[in-house]
């Protein structure tokens, strides 16, 4: 390879790794979005106590450090079979802990559901080889530990659902598009704020991908390699590539058999890109899957400037789990 050759190649790998920091330090920055916080009194939350349910912590689903979840259950455990709802917490894939989801976990569970927050391995110094999709393994993975373990205690799981906000939005997703024919009960809907669920350049504007210069190709390359765990080669907008970025793009899953899904964005989100979520959307409308998307159209990532469509989110939320998977 020409010393030319070699600067130029120099060069991208530098922009690919300043784009990841760039991208880890806005996630880890970004503000807190509204599932982390009640501007709606008592309406999302509940006064946990032993009349509603016990919670049961640091339940281990593998060897990892990070392979713990929390589980609540209600006190009514006399029926012949309960609904399980899995919150997948935020945090950019770097930082959060289930503990940080008790509030919404302790609310759902007062509906007579099941709940478990769920831990998965952190990309940090420590485990740098942690990814979007060893993450999303790792959920996968707990799975039959958290309905076993909720057999255990009495409470026979025979449906599930799946959510979270921000990278625990993209984890749900790809468990509920990717992994639900393997799941080890029928998953029967979806719901997640704020997760990106595509990677194409042209998309994360925010970030300066879209530039379709070798230095924002390479950026984006660098970003979505990292977030893949795998080196991606493929051109950009190839079946190729797709065909690389799918075990962690939830766009590409959708089709006529996606569980219905229930979404909310902030139209100037800075920290995932929003134009990612219009096509989301777009797939879902084409392939009828039965779906309600929330425009927050004056927030960013916190969906922090629309209180009356987001309290409209968790009341459709609560709507999809009466009709898809009703108490029995």
């Amino acid at each position: 390879m020409s010393q030319g050759k070699r600067e130029k190649r120099k060069g991208r790998v530098m922009w690919g790794l300043i784009y990841v920091l760039t991208f880890l330090i806005a996630f880890c920055s970004s503000a807190a979005f509204k599932m982390m916080y009640q501007p709606f009194g008592d309406e999302f939350s509940v006064d946990w106590n032993d009349s509603i349910g016990t919670t049961y912590t640091d339940i281990a689903y593998g060897s990892g450090e990070a392979n713990k979840f929390d589980l609540y259950v209600p006190v009514d455990n006399s029926r012949k079979g309960y609904g399980l709802i899995v919150y997948l917490h935020a945090g950019g894939f770097t930082s959060g802990d289930k503990s940080g989801d008790a509030e919404i976990l302790q609310w759902l569970c007062s509906k007579e559901y099941v709940t478990a927050g769920i831990n998965y391995t952190l990309f940090s110094e420590e485990h740098p080889e942690a990814s979007v999709y060893s993450q999303s393994m790792e959920i996968k993975q707990s799975m039959p530990y958290v309905i076993a373990e909720a057999e255990k205690l009495g409470y026979h799981i025979d449906e599930m659902a799946i959510a979270g906000g921000s990278a625990g939005g993209t984890l749900a997703l790809l468990y509920a598009y990717r992994d639900a024919e393997s799941s080890p009960v029928p998953v029967k809907m979806v719901f997640e704020a704020v997760g990106p669920s595509s990677f194409y350049p042209e998309d994360w504007r925010s970030y300066g991908l879209d530039q379709n210069t070798a230095e924002s190709e390479a950026g984006a390359r660098g970003l979505f390699s990292a977030m893949a765990g795998k080196e991606l080669k493929a051109e950009f907008d190839t079946p190729a590539y797709d065909e690389e970025i799918k075990d962690i793009s939830a766009l590409l899953w959708v089709n006529e058999n996606t569980v219905p899904t229930v979404l909310a964005y902030g139209k100037y989100d800075k920290v995932q890109p929003y134009e990612g979520s219009v096509r989301l959307r777009k797939a879902l409308e084409d392939n009828r899957v039965p779906h309600d998307y929330y425009l927050c159209a004056h927030s960013g990532h916190g969906l922090q400037n629309d209180n009356k469509v987001y309290a409209a989110y968790m009341r459709k939320i609560l709507e999809y789990l009466a009709k898809y998977m009703p108490v029995k």
